[in-house]
């Protein structure tokens, strides 16, 4: 089971301040985002929860079942995030909070003219060729997904900036809502070229590096095979990676590696070292680290438990 980063607890409401059961909703107010801070004790179905503006939502405690639009019905727990666009309803299941189990979630509501202007900001900021990239932009197909360490750390910093009494507290939630909306559209970005790359892989720079890479996972790639390709220096091949996706090209091959390594160690058959090697890890300890760092259990524990 991978590492889930953890959005820090929040005070639960004080039983004498509750206006209500379901979804008992505080507020705190900065100027480009609003933090509101959702409880629920008891069990409730088919609740209705709307915002006016662009909403980034994350899971602090306990479970939902979330309805969105015409999609599958998904569990939403703590360690994830859901992004919903102005006006569109969310149906929201709460099958097992109660009084001492109770859901605890946050929203950051975040008004549309800012989200322009971040997106503007990225369009002048990264000043690509229009042929070399889509056009930035939030894509609602990919709404929920695991936090990764910066994006749960940012939401940590905005909730503790939103609720504090700091006279500069405007200042620093705008920087960190502007990085935190930066994260996610990259996160988005790469994973939507890493869709594309097999079926347009001539389509850009981006495609082309990416169907490389995944062309050969599992042999040693260096990283001047890569600049090339991208018609790049060293330098500026690893500046412009990390900007457009928020990742450095090496962290980038070995998330990707770990996820070819897991479909392999469910076979029995591999042995750990061999999974490392047909990953393309020259040092199976290496192997062994990277893996533990990213799933939170050693590949052997992982092996033994996809066969429980």
């Amino acid at each position: 089971m991978p590492v889930k980063h953890y959005v820090q607890p929040i005070d639960l409401t004080h039983p004498k301040y509750l206006q209500r059961l379901v979804e008992n909703r505080r507020v705190f107010n900065s100027n480009n985002c609003e933090l509101n801070v959702f409880e629920s004790y008891q069990q409730a179905y088919r609740v209705p929860l709307t915002f006016g503006d662009f909403v980034i939502t994350s899971m602090v405690q306990g479970k939902k079942i979330m309805h969105l639009q015409d999609q599958p019905a998904f569990e939403y727990q703590p360690g994830e995030t859901v992004i919903v666009p102005a006006n569109d309803t969310m149906i929201i299941d709460f099958p097992e909070a109660s009084a001492l189990n109770p859901t605890q979630c946050i929203a950051l509501s975040v008004d549309e003219t800012y989200i322009r202007n971040t997106l503007q900001y990225l369009k002048e900021y990264y000043n690509c060729e229009p042929t070399e990239m889509n056009e930035w932009r939030l894509q609602f197909n990919k709404h929920h997904f695991a936090n990764d360490a910066d994006v749960t750390e940012l939401i940590n910093k905005l909730i503790r900036i939103c609720r504090s009494p700091d006279r500069g507290r405007d200042i620093y939630a705008d920087l960190n809502m502007k990085e935190l909306l930066i994260r996610i559209l990259q996160s988005q970005h790469l994973q939507l070229i890493a869709d594309e790359r097999d079926t347009n892989s001539n389509n850009s720079r981006f495609h082309f590096v990416l169907h490389y890479i995944h062309e050969h996972l599992t042999e040693n790639i260096p990283i001047d095979a890569l600049c090339r390709r991208a018609y790049l220096s060293r330098n500026i091949f690893f500046k412009w990676f990390k900007e457009q996706f928020g990742i450095t090209p090496l962290q980038y091959i070995n998330r990707e590696r770990l996820k070819l390594a897991k479909q392999l160690l469910a076979d029995r058959k591999n042995t750990v070292g061999q999974v490392a090697l047909q990953c393309g890890f020259n040092d199976t300890n290496y192997f062994i680290r990277l893996f533990r760092s990213a799933e939170g259990i050693t590949p052997g524990t992982y092996q033994l438990l996809c066969f429980k």
